[in-house]
């Protein structure tokens, strides 16, 4: 399936912003690890969270669909041995969490997924869990998936690079309240993307469970306990939500996003400074935020090391800019499911934008036009690249229906905005 997005003078409306897609991954994990019956309530219905369900599914939870809610049986954290092989796609979060959960089966869980998947390194992971008495190992001994892990979470004491990928860090911590001993965790160096470990700590809370983190010294403490079922809402992801606040604030707008928090750990929440920077009125009001925009940005310097998520969004929204914009400090980005920093530059060259890829980021100088462009099956890519597309017009995504990942219903919410997107 091909975009074809033209020139969008003026939108405006109300929307809804897509559930957060990172908190759905860990209240699903997290509820399966649970005692007793959680309902999950409003969750994100997308390919990388069916992955998350069926692998927690695989290794013994029970979860049931109802009326846009997940109603999940938990395990206690005794969980079985999954049949076969499991399959997961493309979803980097659940290979990463699960590679720590499926040490608390009894024996061998082996996870694999799509070409894409097979590239993600996993090592720096593994070497920690060795540091807590889990055998896991590359099967091809490259590092990379497919990823076997053997039974057994002693627990003790592990580390692990802070500058390679905080969801290393969220698996360690989701499943060390059921090792044997308490878990100690240093993170070495730099630790980039914390609030992404912040919304894991946020849910493993609302589970109730007790952890210690040590600011000063980088080091999170778990003694051994139970996660407890409960009811829990899902709040809208910023991540979706920045293609709608910033194609509202790249034309001319009035904008009103729903259930997005002024208090929210996510650390996307940085594109409303981002784009208030760039020359949009932004407003919360209770529990939703207004855009404004006038159909003008200026270029900014942006550091986007707890946020790398929105390095394809704020190039795009440089490659529409006056002036020079500068994305530094996200050098993560290459090991997402591209290589961010160097498919945005490929990608909106091919659109007349005048850019340098740096190691850890872009220096983006506009210039955009029309022109036909690819997805490298990146959801987020075909997001950003479609505001490249409203503001100059006669824009063609191809193999753009990898948006389903986070955003399933893309195309019509923006098009309920007034934004000329079509399928073809």
């Amino acid at each position: 399936m091909e975009l074809k997005i033209q020139k969008t003078e003026t939108i405006e409306g109300m929307i809804k912003a897509p559930p957060s897609k990172s908190y759905t991954h860990r209240a699903i994990i997290i509820s399966s690890l649970a005692d007793g019956k959680s309902t999950l309530i409003d969750p994100l219905f997308s390919e990388d969270t069916l992955a998350s369900r069926k692998a927690c599914e695989a290794l013994g939870c029970e979860i049931k669909e109802e009326n846009n809610k997940f109603i999940v049986e938990g395990t206690a954290g005794s969980l079985k041995t999954p049949d076969d092989i499991i399959d997961l796609k493309n979803s980097g979060t659940t290979l990463r969490i699960m590679t720590s959960v499926a040490a608390l089966a009894p024996d061998c869980t082996v996870f694999t997924g799509d070409s894409s998947l097979r590239t993600r390194p996993m090592q720096d992971l593994l070497d920690a869990l060795k540091g807590l008495s889990v055998t896991a190992f590359s099967t091809r001994k490259n590092g990379k998936p497919p990823i076997c892990v053997k039974g057994g979470f002693k627990g003790g004491s592990t580390e692990i690079k802070g500058d390679i990928s905080s969801q290393f860090i969220s698996s360690l911590l989701i499943a060390s309240p059921y090792a044997e001993i308490p878990v100690d965790i240093h993170v070495k160096g730099d630790f980039i993307s914390k609030p992404y470990v912040d919304m894991t700590t946020d849910v493993m809370e609302k589970f109730r469970i007790n952890l210690e983190y040590d600011k000063k010294n980088n080091k999170f403490h778990v003694e051994p306990q139970t996660y407890r079922s409960r009811d829990y809402t899902i709040e809208g992801d910023y991540s979706s939500a920045s293609y709608i606040i910033s194609a509202a604030a790249a034309l001319e707008s009035n904008v009103r996003i729903k259930n997005l928090f002024e208090n929210s750990k996510q650390g996307d929440k940085q594109i409303l400074e981002i784009v208030r920077e760039m020359g949009a009125r932004v407003k919360f009001k209770k529990d939703e935020v207004v855009i404004r925009g006038h159909g003008k940005l200026n270029g900014v310097e942006v550091n986007l090391e707890n946020a790398p998520d929105l390095l394809p969004t704020v190039a795009a929204l440089g490659a529409i800019a006056e002036g020079e914009t500068n994305i530094k400090n996200v050098e993560h980005a290459r090991y997402k499911e591209t290589d961010r920093i160097h498919t945005c530059a490929l990608e909106l060259s091919k659109l007349g934008v005048q850019l340098k890829e740096k190691k850890d980021g872009l220096l983006i100088k506009g210039g955009a036009k029309g022109g036909i462009v690819n997805s490298h099956g990146d959801h987020r890519l075909v997001m950003a690249l479609s505001l490249v597309g409203l503001k100059v017009g006669n824009v063609k995504i191809e193999n753009a229906s990898v948006y389903d990942v986070s955003f399933p219903n893309f195309p019509e919410g923006m098009k309920e905005l007034g934004c000329n997107l079509d399928k073809i």
